[in-house]
């Protein structure tokens, strides 16, 4: 054997056996955490962090959990890298955390079209959330837009009914306008009506980190929580479009 296969059959060699000691590394933490605290019975990633012999360990979509080789320690918090004065933890989340437009599933929203609807805003909202009425109250001023509106009922049962209530209405966009801007409570939704879309967003919401309504996204992916005003709003657009 040549010297220059030699050295190409080390070099496979030693990678065989780091890919050997890393499978194994992760199907230890995944043991013995499952064992220990039932919450991380579904792990869904386990990769190496930045920082020497720690893992990061990632559940429910975009939570973030760090702990050593065997899982025998466990950490929840920010892993900051002083050198660059950069917070890795925040910026895993929010990257975990993009959703690009096109892969939203909009058969689960209804349309609210204003103008020629050219432009398009895709908003997470709780239907008894203050700050969405707010916000809706406010978008009224924005013109030539498409806004796909995901009922996402996270404040309590009462906002799974209005939800309900508005998603079966023969008119759910102006049934959910009537509600969010002069309080006209939705009509009670007929028994037999699929709300299997009101649940399939609160699963979404849940593995992209929405934590907070209303949360807008944009069809540039840019994201932004909490009820923005409607010249950011406008902004935004304009900057998505571009």
């Amino acid at each position: 054997m040549t010297l220059a296969r030699k050295l190409l059959a080390a070099a496979l060699g030693a990678t065989f056996l780091a890919s050997f000691h890393a499978d194994a590394g992760e199907a230890e933490i995944r043991k013995n955490l499952a064992a220990r605290i039932p919450q991380f019975a579904k792990i869904d990633e386990i990769s190496k962090s930045p920082m020497p012999g720690v893992f990061e360990v990632r559940i429910n979509g975009a939570e973030i959990f760090y702990t050593d080789a065997d899982g025998n320690y466990l950490l929840q918090g920010n892993l900051i890298d002083v050198k660059a004065r950069k917070n890795l933890t925040e910026a895993r989340v929010e990257k975990l955390s993009q959703v690009a437009f096109d892969k939203l599933p909009l058969n689960d929203a209804f349309k609210i079209v204003r103008g020629n609807g050219k432009r398009k805003l895709a908003v997470f909202e709780d239907p008894n959330c203050g700050y969405c009425k707010h916000f809706e109250r406010d978008l009224t001023n924005v013109d030539n837009v498409t806004v796909y509106l995901f009922l996402y009922p996270v404040l309590g049962p009462d906002s799974g009914v209005k939800s309900r209530d508005i998603w079966c209405s023969k008119d759910r966009a102006k049934s959910w306008t009537d509600w969010m801007t002069s309080e006209v409570k939705p009509q009670t939704a007929a028994s037999g009506c699929d709300t299997a879309a009101i649940q399939r967003n609160v699963e979404f919401g849940r593995k992209y980190n929405i934590t907070g309504t209303p949360t807008l996204i944009f069809s540039d992916g840019t994201r932004t929580p909490g009820a923005i005003p409607a010249a950011q709003v406008e902004k935004q657009l304009t900057a998505a479009a571009n």
